[in-house]
């Protein structure tokens, strides 16, 4: 079972305030637990490349990807929303992100990996096709989704979501697509309050309480993904994996921990084990709490390796 770390160093390079939440710290913490817990001997580690510009458009309007070329500061800051901002080293890390994401697709089809997780960022899970938003540029998860179908020919394809916030971005992109399902789990009410409960494919959104913890949130994963994964029979799945429900993020009133994490990964590489030859490519989104973020990383990963 070969695991893929895809990542760069310049994605550390998009900083947008001292005091801003998505700070390069967070990949920091998770490459400090990496090499504290021996995976680093266990996975590859690879240098994601740049996507280029065309691929932005598999998932952006045309002129929302010229606005963002467009509009990115040679110096200063560029702010798109109160949360979402530019700096002149941005645009370079939203490539890096996105381009993380298609290069594991490329060598999980051609079979270098079985499955891999992308440490970048911006994030890009609240990113619409027309607005970026939420900390995200580019929705690095749904451009994906779009290549693996138009490259490869696949037909069904699975994202699922379980960062504290829900993949509002994601839904805007895929509702109206065919072949892909979307599940996403996330605190209720909370950022970016726009989204509806429901049951029906192609959309599962499972809202959490506040008070959620991880028996609640497992009972509801197990009730409400488990038995639409398994109808759907995905051929490639797609994780937008946020840590921000933890226990000791700050963000959200969810108390998640380490052992939820790995266990909701275990659960979704089950189902792909079972219908997609173990093809996975998770992506950073959310997690905040920078010890947390490490742990719950490794955690993943352990998951998506199977120890």
């Amino acid at each position: 079972m070969t695991v893929g770390i895809f990542g760069h160093h310049r994605c550390s390079g998009h900083i947008v305030g001292e005091y801003h939440p998505e700070s390069p710290a967070r990949i920091d913490a998770i490459q400090d637990q990496l090499i504290r817990s021996g995976l680093e001997y266990v996975i590859k580690q690879f240098d994601a490349t740049p996507i280029d510009k065309d691929l932005l458009l598999l998932a952006h309007d045309k002129h929302y990807v010229d606005y963002i070329f467009e509009n990115a500061p040679k110096e200063g800051v560029f702010r798109l929303d109160d949360d979402t901002a530019m700096n002149p080293k941005t645009l370079e890390a939203a490539r890096y992100s996105a381009g993380a994401v298609k290069d594991a697709i490329d060598r999980v089809m051609d079979e270098t990996l079985t499955s891999a997780f992308c440490i970048t960022r911006p994030p890009g899970h609240h990113a619409e096709r027309d607005k970026g938003m939420g900390f995200c540029i580019f929705n690095n998860i749904a451009i994906g989704a779009e290549y693996v179908k138009q490259q490869f020919g696949l037909s069904r394809v699975a994202i699922v979501d379980f960062d504290v916030h829900h993949g509002n971005g994601t839904e805007n992109i895929i509702k109206d697509k065919q072949g892909v399902l979307f599940c996403s789990s996330y605190q209720y009410p909370f950022y970016p309050f726009e989204m509806q409960e429901s049951d029906t494919p192609p959309i599962i959104n499972t809202p959490l309480a506040a008070t959620t913890k991880g028996p609640e949130f497992r009972k509801i994963i197990t009730e409400k993904w488990l038995p639409q994964l398994h109808a759907f029979k995905p051929e490639f799945i797609f994780i937008s994996a946020g840590f921000d429900a933890h226990i000791e993020d700050e963000m959200s009133q969810v108390s998640l921990t380490e052992d939820d994490y790995r266990w909701v990964t275990e659960q979704i590489k089950s189902i792909a084990d079972t219908y997609a030859n173990g093809r996975i490519v998770s992506t950073l989104e959310g997690g905040y709490a920078l010890s947390a973020l490490g742990r719950c990383a490794v955690a993943h990963i352990n998951g998506l390796i199977g120890n």
